[in-house]
């Protein structure tokens, strides 16, 4: 469990440091809310196609480690000097083409790491344990997410006398990176490691093949489906929650000191509360539940736009509302992260864990990268209130599925827990 506390923080780390702390260095750069938008979608292309490569992670081993923690220690050492090379540029609204390479390297070692991340965690861990181990992986990951958008913007923020360059943020982030190499070193060796599948086209076709024969082809396309469509109401408004309260005149130290106060103290607790309410009542209900609490959690957004359209020129809503806005969304995303986790990973056969498990989480993080591209646009022409609207009524599509795939009265199907 201490292994797999680190190692979420090092699998959250980079895939925040190319999301809220980016959005904010480009936005103080000049650069428009269209561009950022469209270069954090290119970041994330890679979570949503490493099922592509994650083959090649379950059938070679490297000569050191064994197959899932040696993999982890390459793709950290990649990743801390890519976020180095992050730390020495200079964006502006007309020279991003550097910074957009190396944000979508940074995305690639990241989503590469995650893949032996998310397929240790599937190795090593019981049945019985994976309610408590996701909730714990969540808990890491979470506070590296908060790190990198909450103490990042208040270290950052121009505003603030001494504040540090962007710059130094981020050889500080590269540099806590390390954490994850000190993890990946100590941690047990899973029992399954050296399960590999014969050849690189088992590796590629025998993980696929296996989950439909288990799922059944209907039910396991459907299942596809709501992967790719449970957290969208959730991507649409973290990628773009940062220029949405820059713009309506919050400071990046408002933002990031709530983000990082409150926000862990409400991240730990609901990713820890998610762990609880799993073990009692299984994976299906706890998927129900988190789904609709995760839609009431981004009405106090809502909230923010209309106070927003009301408060005087130049002068932020309540901070009352940004505190609400903030903490319940990091509450309620701990809580469904935990049950969505533990979810993934019942649905994976060990031996092609890595595959399998990239395969999921590419068509979950699909929202991320294609869905949210164009968020940004739609903002600016629908208007901040009815995007956040939009964000909400994004749940049903989930809803809808869980009818079928996983009935609130049913016995969990290959995932119970308790």
């Amino acid at each position: 469990m201490a292994a797999l506390l680190f190692l979420g923080f090092a699998s959250g780390l980079p895939s925040q440091i190319i999301d809220a702390p980016l959005k904010a260095w480009l936005s103080t750069a000049g650069v428009d809310v269209k561009s950022i938008t469209q270069l954090s979608a290119l970041a994330m292309f890679p979570y949503a196609f490493k099922f592509v490569w994650s083959p090649l992670l379950d059938r070679y081993a490297p000569p050191f480690l064994g197959r899932r923690r040696g993999w982890l220690l390459i793709t950290q050492i990649l990743l801390i000097i890519s976020i180095a090379l992050m730390a020495v540029q200079q964006p502006g609204q007309n020279n991003l083409q550097l910074m957009t390479i190396i944000a979508v390297a940074i995305g690639f070692f990241s989503a590469s790491q995650d893949i032996a991340t998310n397929a240790y965690s599937t190795d090593v861990l019981e049945k019985l344990e994976m309610g408590v181990g996701a909730a714990i992986s969540q808990l890491g990951f979470r506070i590296a997410m908060l790190l990198a958008s909450g103490w990042a913007l208040i270290a950052a923020d121009p505003t603030r006398p001494g504040h540090l360059s962007w710059q130094t943020v981020y050889l500080i982030l590269a540099g806590l990176m390390s954490l994850g190499l000190i993890a990946t070193l100590l941690a047990p060796q899973p029992i399954a490691d050296e399960s590999t599948p014969p050849s690189l086209l088992a590796a590629v076709v025998l993980p696929f093949k296996e989950f439909f024969q288990r799922r059944g082809v209907v039910n396991g396309i459907l299942m596809l489906i709501l992967i790719v469509v449970y957290k969208v109401g959730d991507y649409m408004v973290k990628g773009v929650s940062t220029p949405f309260l820059l713009e309506i005149h919050f400071t990046q130290t408002q933002i990031g000191a709530i983000q990082g106060g409150l926000g862990i103290v409400a991240t730990i607790f609901g990713a820890l509360i998610g762990g609880i309410i799993l073990s009692k009542i299984g994976i299906n209900r706890s998927l129900w539940l988190s789904i609709g609490l995760l839609s009431i959690g981004i009405i106090p957004y809502w909230l923010l736009a209309q106070a927003a359209q009301s408060a005087p020129s130049g002068q932020s809503p309540s901070e009352a509302l940004l505190i609400l806005a903030i903490n319940s969304e990091y509450f309620f995303a701990g809580m469904e992260a935990t049950a969505f986790t533990a979810f993934l990973m019942s649905l994976c056969n060990r031996q092609f864990s890595a595959t399998q498990y990239a395969l999921f989480t590419s068509l979950m993080l699909s929202g991320k990268s294609f869905i949210v591209a164009p968020m940004g646009g739609i903002a600016k022409q629908v208007g901040w209130s009815n995007f956040f609207l939009l964000s909400v009524l994004a749940a049903v599509p989930g809803l809808l599925l869980l009818i079928f795939l996983a009935p609130w009265n049913a016995k969990d199907s290959n995932t119970e827990i308790n």
